[in-house]
């Protein structure tokens, strides 16, 4: 008996092509070492993925010649655990590596974690605090960074395992962390040198501090909320919300001046206290007068100058503003610009410094000061103002401008440079779109704020010189008392920054220093540029351009020549993805399915841990329930990858739907039970043909229907090829999704079935056999890298055959015959929807007549016909024959069908005409709203091929409903 095996790994030999590239198949040489395996009932997710995998199992035998493919994942933060997002960037560079490896091309894919600085601290300072009621202070600094360690190999432990349940083929052996040894070797070897080249500097300087961190945060780590008039908005520490959009109106009193004075408007009444001048345009003659007088600050007892600066906009307000350099970004350099004085007086807490109102929070000092400006009889009202209020991304915390001494990176020379790289083509970013955002950042770069008054993170490698008021840059203590000796050469005391540095700082020196940057490794100049990043379109900022500027700035070469972007993960509704709303999915809960309960519980042990506040936690639960009220069915990993890359990964938005997941599980079993169809045949083939089974049937032999296959497999791998050189993975799934479950098993198998059956014709069914071993081996290898252990599963379970029956696809393509096979399948649908209408099962012996527009249609094809449309007979007319009796019609291109409907059908259909016309309208109806629906420019562009699919056969539904009544109608006329 022929038996079916798996791989042996004691054989090696045998070979599968794959668009022309031998590929190792280990078919197995000997019956010692035949390995029996019988594939399941059905297909089971768990049960597959459980199995061993090989990752190397599609590996050529030979490498091609081309440069390794390198690529490093964008490193998850350690605050949490992986999400969707994660793990659609996962599945997008997974699926290069393996089909780069398919390919030939030996690669680097090297895995990492990020510390995430402020996200990390934040997190573990909430944990101690809900779990000790204890404070980073209370511990201590180097106590507190021990507990933040422990994190780390907890969360670790965790993300690392999620990313191995996606099979994904990552080189864990150069698994990297950005504050491991080496790591932190390359970081500061980068801030010393930057700093030797001029380009790092200490200012005092006006930053985006966060009160909540007690830290400054980059400008890109701020979001600027619109407000459109009175707004209240939760802040840290505040009990109630703090009203926003309010602009506020005062006087200044003219010093020496019985009745002037000049009006301001504000929305931060606070800072008043620290206001050292009040500006008017030099060309608004409604002020001319009071320049370079003076008026009486209300709290201070001092006098602050009028001053003249064309930064005042005459048509706002009153066209006269307060100047407060210490706590505003424009008033800072208006301040610079008049040698005006800085006066801080809201400290890194949030409190007021000012005597008066010491150790008051910022937002409560707001009503007092505005009382007590009444009280004065200087309150000359309020009003609503359109205005953004500035958000820490990090802490949620409304920023507030100070005044402090920062380390700062100059990038004006490294942006323009990485501007020029796009300009001129050295540098591609996959969506054009991008590049307008790329030059608008880069062109109007400032200087970055590297810094960060955290404990976690590294810490900066400057020391201060306190005798001799001098900053060294060093990698260690002993070298900086040596660069140091080089200005002078009495005390050496000194003491390291305190600061540490912004995570993104490391981040950006990835591409490199994880192959071994600064030492000159092979791995470095091996794999180093790499041959593409890839990743959210959300960090083009903090991370792509930063590591372009410092990649080309300190190794003297772009870090990668190609960019290309995703978009980022929401519900199926378009909502970003957040705990709050309760519709977070995470990757294991859709692996292996999670009930309601479950759901629940994982948002409670987030409120027990501090991540949510009560009211975030009562929100979060009704958003689930209304979300996943029957919770998250079990789909598997292959069913998760093969969704998340099923959408145009280029979208802005991708919405997931885990019933589009579960949709794709389904296909998965399609596929399964595809190959278990074919290899059940084979081995009855193989019974009744024995010996005769091993001779191969030449190409030219085979049926048209095993040729159409062939073609149809050739066009979709070179679809394939095509979509993902281009990055359109999308495409790359509908291609396999298109062939392996429509062409392939919904008409090639129902045609084959009857040849398989007829042992009479043994050419036949050998043909379809060998087709049938070509198509699995060909479309599991194409799918491996989408569903990589179900395609490793069924294809390790294809049986031992000589590769000479094995048939090389390198150009199989037969239009014309696919063209006549697509004339065939109109027919074939016209029939089964004309059978859908009128209730003719097979019971009833179907049979149909046939006028079609060529004579040669039926001629070479009526047997695929009758199997295909599940008929009894089919006869063949001519232009002659009058239309047969008993029977309905329908016009399918250019072929007209007829189909016999016995009488009790036919009565069965007298129904109300009433009931019918407003049945008929609301079909109607629902089939506009749907066509509007599917046709709108939004949804051709964003939706997902699963849910074109489900919509397609709405409309298809929907229509035969309508036919049907239409039929109906003729009838009772």
């Amino acid at each position: 008996m022929y038996k079916l095996h798996r791989q042996c790994k004691l054989c090696n030999t045998g070979a599968a092509v794959f668009r022309g590239v031998s590929v190792k198949r280990r078919w197995l040489s000997t019956e010692n070492h035949q390995v029996n395996i019988e594939l399941a009932e059905a297909y089971n997710p768990k049960q597959v993925e459980q199995l061993p995998f090989d990752n190397d199992y599609f590996t050529p035998s030979s490498s091609s010649n081309e440069l390794p493919f390198s690529l490093i994942l964008p490193p998850p933060n350690i605050t949490g655990t992986l999400h969707l997002g994660h793990a659609l960037t996962a599945c997008i560079q997974d699926s290069l590596v393996k089909w780069h490896k398919i390919h030939g091309r030996s690669t680097m894919w090297v895995p990492g974690l990020d510390h995430a600085g402020i996200a990390t601290q934040m997190v573990v300072e909430k944990k101690l605090w809900k779990e000790k009621g204890l404070t980073r202070d209370d511990l201590g600094r180097e106590e507190f960074v021990k507990q933040v360690w422990k994190w780390k190999h907890e969360k670790s432990s965790l993300i690392i395992p999620q990313l191995r349940r996606l099979n994904v083929d990552l080189n864990w052996d150069k698994e990297v962390f950005t504050m491991d040894i080496e790591r932190s070797k390359a970081v500061n070897k980068a801030f010393v040198t930057l700093f030797d080249q001029g380009l790092i500097y200490l200012a005092d300087y006006i930053v985006n501090w966060s009160c909540t961190l007690q830290s400054a945060v980059s400008d890109i780590e701020v979001e600027h909320i619109p407000v459109e008039g009175p707004t209240d908005l939760p802040v840290p520490g505040y009990e109630k919300p703090v009203k926003f959009g309010v602009l506020t109106k005062f006087a200044y009193k003219v010093e020496e001046s019985h009745n002037e004075e000049l009006v301001v408007a504000t929305t931060r009444p606070e800072t008043v206290l620290g206001d050292t001048a009040v500006a008017v345009n030099p060309k608004d003659p409604r002020y001319l007068h009071l320049i370079g007088k003076r008026v009486l600050h209300p709290f201070r007892g001092v006098s602050i100058p009028v001053i003249a600066d064309d930064f005042v906009d005459p048509e706002f307000g009153s066209g006269v503003v307060k100047v407060t350099p210490a706590h505003d970004p424009i008033d800072f350099e208006v301040g610079k610009r008049h040698n005006l004085k800085s006066l801080s007086v809201i400290n890194e807490k949030g409190y007021l410094s000012n005597n008066n109102f010491k150790n008051i929070k910022r937002f409560e000092a707001r009503e007092i000061i505005l009382n007590q400006l009444a009280e004065m009889g200087l309150f000359r009202g309020s009003q609503a103002h359109k205005t953004t209020v500035p958000i820490c991304s990090r802490s949620r915390d409304v920023i507030e401008f100070l005044v402090r001494p920062q380390w700062f990176l100059d990038c004006s020379e490294m942006a323009a440079r990485a501007a020029a790289d796009v300009r001129e083509g050295r540098l591609i970013i996959d969506q054009k779109q991008f590049e307008k955002v790329w030059f608008q950042w880069l062109d109007n770069i400032r200087d970055w704020c590297i810094s960060r008054q955290l404990w976690w993170g590294h810490r900066i490698p400057a020391y201060f010189f306190p005798k001799h008021n001098h900053w060294e840059a060093a990698e260690s203590l002993e070298e900086a008392k040596i660069k140091a000796s080089k200005h002078f050469s009495d005390s050496m005391e000194c003491k390291q920054s305190e600061d540490v540095l912004d995570t993104w700082f490391s981040s950006a020196l990835q591409p490199f220093s994880v192959f071994g940057w600064p030492q000159k490794t092979q791995e470095l100049s091996t794999y180093y540029p790499l041959s593409l990043m890839e990743t959210g379109h959300d960090i083009l900022f903090f991370w792509v351009a930063r590591m372009v500027m410092l990649g080309t700035q300190l190794t003297g070469s772009l870090p990668f020549q190609r960019v290309q972007l995703h978009g980022m993960i929401c519900d199926s509704h378009g909502r970003k993805m957040s705990k709050s709303l309760g519709n977070v999915i995470t990757p294991e809960e859709v692996i292996e399915g999670a009930s309601l309960d479950k759901l629940k519980d994982t948002l409670k042990r987030s409120f027990e841990s501090g991540l949510l506040s009560s009211k975030e936690l009562k929100k979060a639960l009704e958003g689930q329930q209304k979300m996943f009220p029957r919770g998250i069915p079990e789909c598997g990993a292959d069913a998760l990858r093969f969704t998340l890359l099923s959408h145009n990964s280029k979208n802005y938005i991708i919405n997931f739907d885990i019933n589009e997941c579960y949709t794709n599980k389904l296909f998965g079993n399609k596929v399964f039970q595809a190959t278990k169809f074919a290899l059940i045949w084979i081995n009855k083939v193989f019974e009744v043909q024995g010996s005769e089974f091993d001779k191969r049937v030449t190409f030219e032999e085979l049926t048209f229907i095993d040729r159409w296959i062939l073609s149809r497999l050739t066009f979709m791998l070179k679809a394939i090829e095509d979509a993902m050189e281009g990055g359109n993975y999308h495409l790359a799934t509908a291609a396999l999704k298109n062939f392996l479950y429509y062409e392939f098993c919904d008409i090639y198998l129902e045609a084959i079935k009857t040849n398989l059956k007829d042992h009479t014709r043994e050419c036949c069914s050998r043909g379809h056999c060998q087709t049938l071993l070509s198509c699995l081996n060909q479309s599991l290898t194409a799918l491996f890298p989408f569903m990589p252990a179900m395609a490793q599963h069924l294809h390790r379970s294809l049986p031992q055959i000589s590769k000479k029956c094995i048939y090389k696809i390198t150009d199989l393509r037969n239009e014309v015959l696919e063209l006549q096979i697509q004339d065939v399948m109109e027919v074939v649908t016209g029939i089964r929807r004309l059978k859908k209408i009128f209730n003719v099962t097979y019971k009833y012996s179907p049979e149909v007549f046939l006028l079609p527009f060529s004579q040669d249609l039926p001629e070479k094809f009526s047997q695929i016909i009758k199997d295909l449309s599940k008929i009894h007979t089919l006869h063949i007319l001519n232009s002659t024959c009058a239309k047969p009796q008993g029977t309905v019609e329908d016009s399918i291109g250019r072929n007209k069908i007829y189909l016999t409907v016995p009488e009790e059908l036919k009565k069965a259909l007298e129904v109300d005409l009433e009931k019918i016309e407003a049945k008929r309208g609301k079909l109607i109806k629902e089939l506009e709203k749907l066509n509007q629906h599917v046709f709108s420019k939004g949804y051709i562009e964003n939706a997902s091929i699963e849910t074109k699919e489900n919509d397609k056969k709405k409309l298809e539904k929907i229509t035969e409903k309508i036919a049907r009544i239409d039929y109906i109608r003729s009838l009772k006329r």
